[in-house]
């Protein structure tokens, strides 16, 4: 009954949109993916029910409002705007003609007039509400209304998570500053807490602070750190004693005199000598490594002239047949080893000389034509492989063969050349063939500051391995302990600049010792030229050395550069192997070597026996790949250890001499 007085009066409320009827007409209603679709009485699911009162025209039911609610929020809203109207003696609005599907907008519409002001304010409440909706629904679930509601959960991803704790972690691993009393260090970086006292040594497991550590990013520009000096003399030079002399090593007093004409300056035998020439002298095949700059050269070369003196020559035919060889790699090293060879055949009545590549056969068969034929002979491996295969001479009646920086002349570059001129040699198979000298058989000798690969089976195949005694230095692949190492992290476009200003201060800087020269090693014969017109510009004097350059060109340079005629030398790792260069004080590798053998040869180029001047080497590390060499010397530095990745590949069944040992 209520509900039949709702409907009653609701037909007579003026400003309703649509009439209410009891029986309703068939209804539009609205479905979730079509806009409308006619359902009839008999197939709506509602028929079997109690039709609940439905606006005219329309199926569609309000979703929040039942048939009395909606009634009654007819009735108030419709009161209130006929009470507003009837001063002004509105009339009723007439039934549209035709009734059109209603709109959701509709429904909700129905609670406000038709008026226009009405209107008006029901779009800017419902454009408030929505708005004010879009704007706190983000910050709904973070606001706490009591302090009784739970805090809200923020879920944080697991990679997320995995990273916050990986850099947790590792701020926890590097270790702080070592609490340590004043006094000289090993390692001097920008950063104060990274740097190492000389007293400190670390272990082997022990976490290091490298001060490259950060060095791959960009923001690690201009950084730098410095391996200072941890000792003023070089490893190789022995202590003073009465008990160590030449004579003492078994060498005839001829030799021992013409070592005193040809060097007065040196006195007394390195450790390496000390441990070499023994050996030798007893038909020993050697194989010997040892740090640059200590005394190599000599170690055999006494030797060789001491056994070529006592034998006869047996050269009946035309063309030279030498006694004595000392293969190396380059024209330069050739030219040196003969400089130092040559007075001290003089004064044994043998003769030296050199052959060396690069000019032509018509050069070659002219060094070779001169008479008397010559007991040694310092060739290239080139020039030698053409002379031999042009039969201009003959390897039968040699009786010492040298292989003087064996890691490079088992290079691929020269492998083959090398393996050809020891097939033409005869090789002795131990000190027993040695014996004869109407059969001339040859001592091998293999001297280097590294062990490449490939030489266990080069010996194994020329010699047998009874007859091989290896000896390496306790100092072998290790950092220099005498020479400050500096490396800067600088851009590419800063090397200019930085090279610049160290060679001026270089040349500017007041001394008040003896005054050394500068070595500038580039990677490439092109930067070397490059480098070198960016050097004139700045009106600073140097020489070039490269190994594009013809070689009349090179001939003469690097003797120039070691009588002191220019103070700064451009070069490629050329010049970084088994020259000479005791008056060399500076190394500045413009571009960092790509190994560390190349390393150890370019930095052996400083602090050598007998050298006057302090060494210092100075490294302008540009790109990752040099980051990661820079990281490995900085690691053994710290740990007082030789550079990791360069083992000596001399194993078994090759008789190891440990450290010098004298005993064989």
């Amino acid at each position: 009954m209520q509900e039949r007085g709702n409907e009653e009066q609701l037909k007579r409320i003026p400003g309703t949109r649509y009439p209410i009827t009891r029986s309703p007409p068939p209804s539009w209603s609205i479905g979730p993916r079509s806009h409308s679709r006619l359902v009839t009485p008999a197939s709506s699911p509602a028929s079997t029910t109690r039709p609940s009162p439905r606006l005219a025209g329309s199926g569609c039911r309000h979703p929040r409002f039942g048939a009395t609610d909606l009634a009654a929020e007819l009735k108030r809203t419709s009161l209130s705007s006929s009470r507003g109207s009837s001063s002004s003696n509105r009339t009723e609005p007439r039934q549209p003609p035709f009734v059109r599907p209603p709109r959701i907008r509709d429904v909700i519409d129905v609670r406000f007039s038709r008026t226009k002001g009405n209107m008006a304010i029901a779009r800017q409440v419902w454009l408030f509400s929505l708005v004010a909706r879009l704007l706190l629904a983000p910050r709904r679930g973070l606001m706490v209304r009591s302090p009784d509601e739970p805090l809200p959960v923020v879920r944080i991803p697991v990679a997320v998570r995995r990273k916050l704790e990986q850099r947790q972690s590792r701020r926890r691993s590097l270790p702080g500053p070592v609490p340590v009393r004043p006094g000289p260090l090993l390692v001097s970086a920008r950063r104060p807490e990274l740097n190492q006292p000389a007293r400190l040594t670390l272990g082997r497991w022990e976490i290091a602070p490298l001060a490259s550590r950060g060095w791959k990013s960009r923001r690690a520009r201009r950084d730098h750190f410095s391996i200072e000096r941890a000792q003023q003399e070089a490893p190789a030079v022995q202590k003073p004693s009465s008990e160590d002399s030449f004579a003492d090593l078994g060498l005839e007093p001829r030799v021992l005199h013409a070592l005193q004409e040809a060097a007065p300056e040196v006195v007394q035998p390195t450790t390496v000598q000390s441990n070499t020439i023994p050996p030798l002298l007893r038909g020993r095949h050697i194989l010997c490594a040892a740090e640059t700059g200590s005394g190599k050269t000599l170690s055999y070369l006494l030797p060789l002239l001491q056994r070529l003196m006592g034998r006869p020559s047996l050269n009946s035919l035309r063309i030279p047949m030498p006694r004595g060889l000392v293969l190396v790699p380059s024209r330069e090293l050739a030219q040196q080893v003969r400089a130092v060879a040559q007075p001290l055949g003089r004064s044994l009545g043998l003769l030296v000389q050199d052959l060396e590549g690069g000019r032509g056969m018509r050069r070659i068969r002219l060094q070779l034509s001169k008479q008397p034929s010559a007991d040694v002979l310092v060739a290239t491996p080139g020039a030698l492989w053409k002379a031999l295969r042009s039969r201009l001479t003959s390897l039968e009646q040699l009786s010492f063969l040298v292989l003087d920086e064996v890691d490079t002349l088992l290079d691929e570059s020269f492998l083959e050349l090398v393996y050809y001129i020891l097939e033409n040699s005869n090789i002795a198979e131990g000190p027993a063939d040695l014996e004869d000298p109407f059969n001339p058989k040859a001592q091998l000798v293999l001297v280097g500051a590294t062990f490449p690969e490939g030489v266990g089976q080069l010996l194994n195949k020329v010699a047998s391995a009874d007859s091989v005694t290896t000896i390496t230095s306790s100092k072998l692949h290790c950092i220099m302990p005498h020479v400050k190492q500096t490396f800067l992290r600088l851009k590419g476009a800063d090397k200019v600049t930085e090279l610049v200003h160290i060679l001026k201060h270089h040349d500017r800087a007041e001394k008040t010792g003896p005054s050394g020269t500068v070595l500038v090693f580039c990677n490439s014969s092109s930067t070397v030229n490059w480098l070198g017109y960016i050097l004139d510009d700045h009106k600073i004097q140097h020489l070039r050395l490269q190994g594009q350059m013809p070689a009349l060109m090179r001939a003469g340079i690097f003797q120039s550069f070691q009588k002191g005629s220019q103070d700064i030398l451009l070069c490629t790792d050329i010049a970084s192997r088994g020259l000479d260069s005791t008056g060399v004080e500076l190394v500045v590798n413009y571009d960092f070597p790509p190994t560390l053998q190349d390393y150890i040869h370019r930095a052996g180029r400083v602090g050598r026996v007998g050298s006057e001047v302090p060494g210092t080497v100075i490294s302008f590390v540009t790109h990752p790949w040099d980051v990661s060499l820079v990281q490995k010397i900085e690691l053994a530095a710290r740990r007082r250890r030789s550079l990791p990745g360069l083992p000596s590949s001399v194993k078994e069944p090759l008789p190891q001499q440990p450290d010098f040992d004298k005993s064989e």
